[in-house]
Parts: structure tokens; sequence; C-alpha cells
């Protein structure tokens, strides 16, 4: 179990292509942080130069009290978990798994009791003898999970475990990771696309773009209180609504000036939101802060939208109501009961506590 510290991290290639631009990163001893963003944001180049599969161009990492920048990914006393498994497809699962153990020269019987004690953990006791073209996505995902587990590491490193599985088996996946860093109770580091998985199984959460930490959280902060606009946009199933507009001051209040709708700004804003008066900005509000008003006992006049329902998509325990102002499209998500008539306009009720508004030029949450 060990701290790791990435300080002021960059990686340039060959060209001048900057994958990893200044990251400073802490993780604490047995905390599970997620990296996460787009494909070519850094995420996994950060992961492997914390493995050592990656030289530094410039900064420092730290592994508990050890500076790592020259040591070779095998003696940092990490354990990495990859993307397509890396299994050895001659070998059985025994020899799989053992065989970092039998690199480094453990006696036969301390090989056998932690490859035992893996498998029971994992629940693959019974596919010991088998090789990885006999076994499932998720068996052979289990397998490589139990190679690192057999070495007892400092810490975990994953990246992108999961995106070979199918939905059902992801989600299967994904419990068996959060009870398996219950059960060690040791660092993780785990890097994913997925903003579900790093809602669900971080601590604390780094959202990265173009090689550049946006901003570093946990699950909530992440979701409730976005850094910027990417941050905003990228987080959230469905992704949050955003509509240009301007800030506008009537009767000593101030709204939000769509084009084809104003909302007013709750109270609490009213001394941020001041300087942007007749200016420009971002409005954010997310699915599920949008009600249909034939649903609400109390909406005040100025936060109804009307818009028309262009499609309604019934998921079960909830409903998509895809919607139009004649300006701007916008998603809100509704109980399942409510099924309004599709091309036909309706009225909605913003929840104007729980918006967001962003810098025009900057993209960053004004706050």
């Amino acid at each position: 179990m060990a701290q790791i510290s990435v300080r002021n991290v960059s990686k340039v290639y060959k060209g001048g292509v900057k994958a990893v631009d200044d990251v400073n990163l802490g993780i604490e001893n047995r905390e599970f942080m997620v990296l996460v963003g787009p494909s070519g944001c850094g995420k996994s180049t950060t992961l492997r130069m914390i493995a050592g599969l990656e030289e530094i161009t410039d900064g420092k990492i730290w592994i508990g009290n050890r500076l790592v920048n020259e040591v070779p990914a095998k003696d940092r006393d990490i354990a990495m978990v990859f993307q397509n498994y890396a299994l050895y497809p001659h070998m059985s699962v025994f020899e799989n798994m053992s065989f970092g153990l039998r690199l480094r020269k453990y006696p036969k019987h301390e090989i056998t009791r932690r490859v035992q004690e893996a498998t029971e953990i994992l629940g693959i006791k019974h596919l010991l003898d088998r090789r990885p073209r006999q076994l499932s996505g998720g068996e052979r995902q289990r397998v490589a999970l139990g190679r690192a587990i057999v070495r007892k590491p400092q810490a975990f490193l994953f990246d992108e475990p999961l995106s070979n599985l199918d939905a059902k088996l992801r989600v299967q996946m994904r419990t068996e990771i959060h009870k398996l860093r219950l059960r060690l109770q040791t660092t993780f580091v785990y890097v994913t696309h997925d903003q579900t998985e790093a809602m669900t199984l971080g601590d604390r959460i780094v959202v990265m773009k173009d090689g550049k930490i946006q901003q570093c959280a946990d699950p909530m902060t992440i979701y409730d209180k976005p850094a910027n606009k990417f941050v905003a946009s990228f987080i959230g199933s469905p992704p949050i609504n955003l509509m240009n507009g301007r800030v506008i001051k009537k009767e000593r209040k101030y709204y939000f000036d769509e084009g084809k709708f104003q909302t007013r700004i709750v109270e609490a804003m009213h001394a941020v939101m001041a300087p942007y008066e007749g200016k420009e900005v971002i409005f954010g509000i997310r699915a599920e802060d949008i009600y249909d008003k034939l649903f609400v006992s109390e909406a005040s006049p100025d936060n109804i939208v009307r818009a028309a329902c262009e499609v309604v998509e019934p998921l079960g325990s909830e409903v998509y109501l895809y919607l139009n102002s004649g300006k701007n499209p916008f998603i809100a998500r509704v109980g399942a009961h409510n099924r309004p008539e599709v091309n036909r306009d309706m009225d909605l009720v913003f929840d104007m506590s729980k918006v967001h508004f962003f810098d025009r030029e900057t993209e960053k949450t004004i706050v």
C-alpha cells in the first residue's frame, strides 16, 4: 500500500506532440482514483508513466517514499491489468497467474497458496487447468485480476479493463472490482472513458482533456459543481443540456434570455451574474432538473418554458423526452408515468436552483 505522487509530469512524443501537459496529482494510500476522459486525453499515458511503461519527458513520480523515474517497471512494486487481458495463450490459468511469482523465484508452496487465495476471492478455482481460449471474456478478465492479486503489490493500475466486455458483464465486473477493492484495502488507479464506471467506482475522479487535468474531486462534486463546460458535458447521462443566451435585468431581477424563452435566475446567484448583465453566457441544466408542469404542484411563471415534444423514449423506470424550444433542442428525464403526446407543445418547469452558467470565452463555471 502506498501513496502515489505525480508532480509536474509531461509527456512529449516525437514531432512535439504533447500527450500529457504538466499534470500534478496526489493519490492517497488505499484510495481508488479514476482517470476519465475522451480518447487521446492523456489518461492512459499518465497511467503508463506511473507503471514505468512510458518514459517521462518532464516531472517526477513518487510511489511511497521512492522516486521511480529511473526505476524499471518490474521493480516498482505495482501490478497492471490491461484492456486486452495480456494472458499467455499456451499457459493454463494457474500458470498465467503464477508466472510473475515463478520469475521471482518464490517457493512452490507460497505460489500455490497465493494462487488458491486469489482464485477463491474471484470465484475461478474451477478454471485453474483451462487455457485462455476456453474462457469467456469475463473469466479472462478475472484471471488477469488474479495475476495482479497474487503479486500483493503496493498499488493496482487498471487500463480500461472492462471495455472489451458486453454491457451486462461490465456491470457485473464493476461490482466485482468494487468488492475486490474493499477486500484488499490497497491503492487503485483506474483509467476509463466510461463516466458511469468513474462515478460508481472512484473515491475521486480526475477528468482530463488534451493532456491536462480539468478537475479532480469526489464524484458528486464533479457532477454537482463542475469546474467548466467540458466537465459538465462529459460527466452525466444523458449529457447536460447546454444553451447559448444572454443575462438580462428586469425590475431588479436577473433572467437568462435564450431568445425563445426567459427564466429567472435565483436570487442567490444575482451577485455573481451581475457582471454578466447584457452579455452572452452558456446556460446548463441537467435532464432530471426539467419537469412536466402537469406533475408540479407549484411552479413560478418565471421558470416555465414552452417547448415541442419531438420524441418520447421510454426506458422502463424513466422516460426521456426530446424537446425543442424553437431555438435549442434539449432532453428531460421524467418518471415512467409521464407520456406526453409527440409533436405537441408542452409546458416544462426548469429548476433554476440547479442550473449552471459558463463564461462564453473561458468556458469556466461562473460561481
